[in-house]
């Protein structure tokens, strides 16, 4: 298949990069050029900041009821070709068709969730000193917001980048991913378009890889960009952060984790293994909310670690796009690399595999369980993204708790048990932004807040969260009777 061609969405306009350049976009799984997509200058940002900054005055006065409509629209359209979502996913970053399919259905929520926080309240009436006084604090859209939108759930954080942000009447310049272009960004912005989107209020630009950091500096830089809203890694998150602060533009960062599930002694061990097998190795354990670590009582982690082997090693993996593949390749050779160095290095360290652990197949890596896994370990504390779940003992519930909070990540976590009233405790001791009771790590609804705690980021999406990331609030008065003034 010929590879897929875009142009820059700037202000309504499908036209080259400055200089006619380009960049390819390469299928994960084949090696083969899915997309070319054209690499955009520091010119190029400037002009869609620019379409962007002169459709915010009619975008922000536009009726509520009319952004919802178009919200809503988006959200059926999305539905429709959600066949379509699935050959892209799987071509562009290696989705399977149940995550591509999970995409969707998420990508759509959250489109309709913006829709309905649309009639939301928008203020409320101050109380004042003054009884000939009244006074608002009114939510007013910021301006321009700089989205930035990773790869990994393309869809589903691609729509997240901009949904709020455009229902509550800002305008978005987005750059997706140099790894999910067409996914993350002009798939998502034509659905928006043919839903009635008008023109400039989302505009896309994508670049060279090794330019991405001039790209997102001068978007960040440009004065007329109020918000910045990142999901990625916490390497570059903090460096997209360290530039809006050096600005003083608001940023909603959501960067990495290290997540653990505990298992505790009165868990129903077949629904543990279940559950982990799903919170480790679903989209390959790139998500950022992937357990990484299962903590279990030592005198059940070898029965543990026993029974997720057997049942990861029963899982298929492979091609993308044979409809019964589970897990499919990680994003690129590089990758599958990295997650190797660390698991071989944790094995010459005395970690015992029940599966995997095997040389990378190009960009496929054998999902692989590893026990009696130390701390001295690399693969203990850094963050995998990748199909590899570690197992480890614990003497005590508080122990294991210390665990779970020894880590500079805070983003999720989970805790299975029969006794939810010890979930409860446990929850309410573990330093993470989101944290799931007799539930293993991964789990996202668009209505609820969605943000992590120390490097996991700063800043939440979801519900009146992200109306409130992006929206001002300001506060207004107006007067009954004329003031009387001390001189």
């Amino acid at each position: 298949m010929a590879p897929l061609e875009h142009r820059l969405l700037i202000g309504g306009d499908s036209r080259p990069a400055e200089g006619g350049r380009t960049t390819t976009d390469t299928d994960p799984y084949t090696g083969e050029v899915f997309a070319e997509v054209p690499a955009a200058s520091p010119e190029d940002v400037t002009a869609a900041v620019d379409a962007a900054a002169a459709a915010f005055p009619e975008w922000s006065r536009t009726g509520v009821l009319r952004r919802r409509e178009i919200l809503l629209r988006a959200a059926e359209l999305m539905t429709e070709r959600a066949e379509e979502a699935v050959r892209l996913m799987a071509g562009e970053v290696g989705g399977t068709r149940p995550w591509a399919l999970f995409n969707v259905e998420l990508a759509a929520d959250i489109l309709r969730e913006a829709a309905g926080s649309l009639t939301a309240p928008r203020g409320e009436v101050l109380s004042s000193s003054d009884p000939d006084e009244w006074g608002f604090a009114l939510r007013q859209p910021a301006g321009v917001v700089a989205a930035f939108a990773p790869w990994n759930a393309p869809l589903i954080l691609g729509t997240r980048s901009f949904a709020v942000a455009v229902a509550v009447g800002n305008t978005v310049v987005l750059k997706p991913s140099e790894d999910a272009p067409v996914t993350a960004g002009y798939w998502l912005a034509g659905i928006m378009r043919e839903a009635g989107l008008p023109d400039g209020v989302l505009n896309v630009v994508t670049n060279e890889r090794s330019e991405g950091a001039e790209i997102g500096t001068t978007l960040i830089a440009d004065p007329r960009v109020r918000r910045v809203n990142f999901t990625g890694s916490t390497e570059v998150g903090r460096s997209i952060g360290v530039e809006a602060a050096r600005h003083l533009t608001p940023a909603v960062l959501e960067l990495g984790g290290k997540n653990s599930v505990l298992v505790l002694d009165d868990a129903d061990l077949d629904y543990a293994v279940e559950a982990v097998a799903f919170g480790s190795f679903m989209n390959a354990g790139q998500i950022c909310m992937s357990a990484d670590r299962v903590l279990v009582p030592e005198g059940m982690r070898a029965e543990f670690a026993r029974r997720l082997g057997e049942k990861v090693a029963k899982l298929p993996y492979g091609d993308p796009r044979d409809p019964e593949t589970v897990i499919g390749p990680v994003i690129n050779e590089r990758a599958a690399l990295r997650i190797r160095g660390l698991v071989e290095e944790a094995v010459r360290a005395g970690a015992v595999p029940h599966c995997g652990a095997q040389e990378p197949q190009g960009t496929l890596y054998a999902p692989t369980v590893l026990d009696n896994v130390t701390a001295r370990q690399r693969i203990h504390s850094e963050e995998i993204f990748g199909p590899v779940t570690t197992v480890l003992g614990y003497e005590s519930v508080d122990q294991a708790v210390e665990v779970v909070n020894d880590t500079p990540y805070g983003l999720t976590g989970g805790v299975i048990t029969e006794d939810t009233r010890r979930g409860w405790s446990i929850a309410q001791r573990v330093r993470t932004g989101i944290f799931h009771i007799n539930d293993q790590s991964v789990g996202d609804q668009p209505q609820a807040p969605f943000g992590g705690l120390k490097d996991s980021g700063f800043g939440h999406f979801g519900g009146r969260n992200g109306v409130e990331a992006f929206t001002d609030t300001r506060w207004v008065t107006f007067r009954e009777r004329q003031a009387r003034f001390p001189f």
